[in-house]
């Protein structure tokens, strides 16, 4: 791999010089083969990592299943397992100005977002589930038995981790997802192997040299780069792992349910949306406007809960359209090490083409652009935020998830379309309603399909508060206490106590 690569005004970002990490060693892929990285704000070639293979992986779930097994693990306190998540907080927060830089240079994103969004959650996401090491009960419970044979019952319930995790995790929030996967494996007594996205493979990468650091027993984590087609296919198809945690797209999320069924894995699937933004007449427009935006232009729409369906009161439809496009029109893209850049670019090529022609397919069945629409420049994965009216529901590109920087608005014509219109989609992720009225927003919101409803305000997460989908958007949650069933089975403990004598009547 390159060493160094010349950014930020002449910062270096130092490439990690590790290929994949299994049972605590750095290796090839068994096969030689690599993958060549690109710069999605250049184009240029920036490193290379291994290609995994289902012979790489099989080594890197043998090595969790002897850590998982090992007496070293099976006997850690769980409190030094939370210490284990700390120190390696500790670490990203000392490297997190290194990390950040390495995060803009293979996703593209500004800077300062990296910096202080996906670092931050990071360090916050370790720490939130480093507490939870030690707090995991059973519990006590009370038996009716069916045939009263004149004993005494006690049950009890105990939670044991599932065992050995496969992580497969995308490309727009790279080291966060793969902490969102790594820390409540760790937590709850699992070992995990970890398959980033190929598109953006190097900070979790450098995740792994600061895993060794912390000091992490062998196996426990282990991450294998490569294609989804065969490393990820292999680690879903593996007997030896008990569970899937899958972030990504609801194709591939379907594959591995179905793949899963095989060996009755436990799954948790955080897949695609196409969340709806509801403005009504009522709201703060000076809020409801710039929250709209916000809700599908960060990241440069590359997030799952992005709210690229924008549904507005009639009568003030023109003025909230016209709003947002103003805001999307003087965004600014360009490399994320400039300071001025508000939006990088997509991650790749094909991203920047599936954007286009749904773009294209929308202008085809009659929307009309209020800004964007086209690529932004002759280098770089870079597309103008786009702003369409004259939507229709049945329209692909208000159908299909664009994971890009395009909303489409369309005009609520009687309040009560909003709960058809709103749920006219196989997605059920997010949803924000933007009113004054607080009857109509929590009415409203429990009338919409979606994991997350937000009110006045969208993509609010928390790693205290549950996050997942309905319908096509996936199965299970992650976050919050739910995520404690996630990773853990319950054992119930049946037992009839004699008296002996010594306890009368």
């Amino acid at each position: 791999m390159l060493a160094m690569i010349e950014r930020a005004g002449g910062a270096p970002v130092r490439i990690p010089a590790g290929r994949m990490l299994i049972d605590g060693k750095w290796c090839e892929a068994a096969d030689g083969r690599t993958i060549t990285v690109y710069d999605p704000a250049t184009e240029d070639k920036i490193a290379e990592i291994a290609a995994g293979s289902a012979d790489d992986i099989g080594r890197a779930v043998d090595a969790a299943q002897r850590c998982f097994e090992s007496t070293l693990w099976q006997k850690m306190r769980p409190i030094d397992r939370g210490r284990l998540l700390e120190k390696l907080a500790i670490l990203i927060e000392r490297d997190a100005d290194e990390l950040a830089r390495l995060e803009t240079l293979d996703n593209g994103k500004p800077y300062f977002v990296s910096r202080n969004v996906d670092m931050q959650f990071a360090i916050d996401a370790l720490r939130y589930y480093g507490g939870w090491a030690s707090k995991v009960n059973g519990e006590y419970i009370t038996l009716s038995p069916l045939f009263d044979d004149g004993g005494t019952y006690r049950a009890y319930t105990d939670r044991r981790p599932v065992g050995v995790v496969g992580g497969i995790t995308p490309w727009n929030f790279p080291l966060g997802q793969a902490i969102q996967k790594i820390a409540p494996a760790i937590a709850f007594g699992c070992t995990i192997v970890l398959k980033p996205s190929e598109e953006a493979s190097l900070t979790t990468l450098r995740l792994g040299e600061l895993i060794l650091e912390a000091g992490l027993p062998d196996g426990a984590v282990n991450i294998v780069t490569g294609y989804g087609q065969e490393a990820g296919q292999a680690l879903v198809d593996h007997p030896k792992v008990r569970k899937i945690a899958f972030t990504g797209s609801t194709a591939t999320g379907q594959r591995i349910l179905q793949a899963s069924a095989r060996h009755m894995k436990r799954v948790t699937l955080e897949l695609g949306g196409k969340s709806p933004t509801i403005i009504l007449a009522d709201a703060d427009l000076d809020k409801a406007i710039p929250g709209a935006a916000n809700a599908i232009f960060p990241n440069s729409g590359q997030v799952c809960t992005a709210g690229s369906r924008l549904f507005i009161e009639a009568s003030v439809f023109d003025e909230v359209s016209a709003g947002v496009a103003r805001i999307a029109s003087e965004l600014r893209l360009g490399s994320g090490f400039d300071p001025d850049t508000q939006l990088g670019p997509l991650i790749s090529a094909r991203q920047i083409e599936r954007v286009s022609a749904l773009v294209a397919s929308g202008l085809d069945e009659g929307a009309v652009p209020l800004c964007g629409a086209a690529r932004n420049g002759q280098k770089g994965y870079f597309y103008q935020p786009t702003v369409l009216t004259g939507g229709r529901a049945g329209m692909r590109i208000a159908r299909e998830e664009v994971f890009g920087p395009v909303v489409i608005a369309m005009p609520i014509n009687d309040l009560r379309q909003i709960k058809s219109l709103a749920n006219d989609t196989e997605f059920g992720l997010g949803a924000s309603i933007w009113t004054r009225d607080l009857n109509k927003a929590h009415l409203l919101a429990a009338e919409i399909d979606a994991g997350t409803v937000w009110i006045n305000t969208h993509n609010v997460l928390d790693t205290s508060m549950p996050f997942g989908g309905v319908k096509l958007s996936g199965l299970g949650r992650e976050f919050g206490t739910e995520v404690v069933h996630a990773y853990t089975e319950p054992r119930a403990v049946c037992m009839r106590l004699e008296s002996d004598g010594f306890i009368t009547g």
